[in-house]
């Protein structure tokens, strides 16, 4: 269900419990690079208090984002996730600028991205490293191959991909979880020379630190995911906000522990030479085995995260579909297994287009800037859903201030336990509500307009960011034609 828009109600069923909600974000949210990005923020910022710090400060931001989600998912608990928000917010042409800057740029590199990553680590298991003959064939071919099994899976049903989510989350994060007790009890107590000076000169400047940031706030991507399938949750007035606001927490504390783990093995200057950090942790710990347990830890990462993707980005096409926004198949529901299988195929071709354009131009420096780009075409729209709470609020309360008691009173049935989730206007009924609104949300929007203010001003990003926002704005003529050809076949 993507409701309420006038449209009439799919077959999705609701058979994703809090649980697997909570795997959702958790699992979307954990890829590669908790393993990877502490190096490049070590070197931005090289004193053990500005590293920690910049974590807290990340995380304080996503889980300001969370809060204010986790107030609006709870009254609009539909496929479709931040489509719906900002569709219901803002209209039709911003929610389909939030589809098609999913359909051209973030999906196809996410799903191609993370199932490049999880191949390249799992032919390290095998011992054929990068740089060898034939590594970008069988990288290509592996992450196609993943690609499919997860695509597969997903069509097969939301409980076969809420399994797979449910075994990689807790897989992942005993990874994680067996490092980081490793190294406190191990290390830890013996590492204070790693902790002092907490702030060495020269180790904390505005600008490095917005460097940080963003690729901390980058890692913490996924953590809205869990709205997405919000149509196929049970108790789901209660369970998305939930699912979105523990499992933001969840991250939040993991990624913690995990950077405090390596400052208690490594000092702040030789985590910025390490550019497999995790795996470098478990060598000093307790061996080669330790490389291999980490090595196999990222691919068990990076394949959850992929299914996660596959679980929740065919949730936009489809929603954009029952809006007559986009193709209408994609809004088709299998009749045996209850996905929306077409939206899923779809997912799974752009990733594997991506994953071929990317080992066409593997050599490309440009390719790859504007590949890690993309991501800044979400900001804008992450910032739009959390703004959307003002709108709600406001909306209720002149909606409430013309109608009289009795009628107050019918507005107070929830239209998705009475069986007509389609009512319109909406009422704005969430069961949990934003603490310490209207600043949560304030300081989640002011971290996106630093995000991309950032993004504008880096020289290196500035171009990439650029076209990244103009291929979104293309969608503007895109809707236009898509309404004037639909108008056309109405008479």
């Amino acid at each position: 269900m993507s409701a309420p828009a006038g449209q009439s109600v799919n077959h999705l069923v609701r058979r994703i419990g809090l649980g697997s909600g909570i795997a959702v974000v958790v699992g979307s949210t954990i890829g590669s690079g908790i393993f990877k990005s502490p190096s490049g923020i070590a070197t931005k910022l090289p004193g053990p208090l500005p590293m920690l710090l910049i974590w807290v400060i990340g995380g304080l931001f996503v889980l300001c984002g969370a809060l204010t989600l986790g107030e609006i998912g709870g009254a609009f608990p539909y496929s479709g996730g931040l489509y719906v928000y900002v569709r219901e917010a803002y209209g039709r042409l911003v929610a389909f600028l939030f589809g098609w800057a999913q359909l051209v740029l973030l999906r196809p590199s996410s799903i191609g991205a993370v199932a490049i990553v999880c191949a390249q680590y799992g032919l390290k298991l095998t011992g054929l490293q990068e740089g060898k003959p034939g590594f970008n064939e069988w990288t290509a071919a592996i992450a196609i191959l993943a690609v499919a099994v997860v695509t597969i899976a997903n069509v097969l049903g939301v409980k076969v991909g809420t399994f797979i989510q449910n075994i990689t989350t807790l897989a992942k994060t005993g990874g994680l979880l067996v490092l980081i007790i490793l190294a406190c009890v191990l290390r830890l107590p013996h590492a204070s020379a790693h902790f002092t000076p907490a702030m060495p000169p020269g180790s904390f400047s505005i600008p490095m630190f917005g460097l940080a940031l963003v690729s901390v706030l980058w890692a913490y991507d996924g953590w809205a995911d869990g709205s997405y399938v919000g149509g196929e949750m049970i108790n789901p007035r209660k369970n998305v906000p939930r699912a979105i606001i523990l499992g933001t927490l969840g991250v939040i504390g993991i990624y913690l522990l995990a950077n405090l783990a390596y400052l208690s093995v490594f000092s702040v200057t030789q985590i910025a030479k390490s550019e497999v950090i995790a795996a470098d942790t478990m060598s000093t710990l307790v061996g080669n085995w330790g490389v291999t347990f980490i090595v196999a830890t990222v691919v068990i990462s990076t394949f959850g995260t992929l299914n996660g993707t596959m679980l929740t980005s065919p949730r936009i096409f489809f929603a954009m579909s029952e809006d007559k926004l986009f193709f209408e198949p994609l809004a088709r529901v299998h009749p045996r297994y209850n996905t929306p299988y077409i939206s899923v195929i779809l997912a799974g071709v752009l990733g594997t287009i991506y994953i071929l354009a990317a080992t066409i131009w593997s050599g490309s420096k440009a390719f790859g800037a504007l590949t890690d780009a993309f991501v800044i075409g979400i900001v804008p729209f992450y910032a739009l859903s959390v703004g959307a709470v003002f709108v709600f609020r406001k909306r209720e309360k002149q909606r409430l201030s013309t109608m009289t008691p009795s009628e107050i009173e019918d507005s107070m049935i929830d239209p998705i336990e009475a069986g007509h989730p389609e009512t319109h206007p909406h009422p704005y009924r969430p069961s949990f509500r934003t603490p310490l609104f209207p600043v949560t949300p304030i300081i989640f929007i002011l971290s996106t307009i630093f995000l991309l203010a950032n993004s504008l001003i880096d020289h290196d990003s500035r171009i990439p960011t650029i076209i990244t926002l103009g291929l979104v704005l293309v969608g503007i003529p895109i809707y236009k034609l898509t309404l004037a050809m639909r108008a056309s076949q109405g008479s």
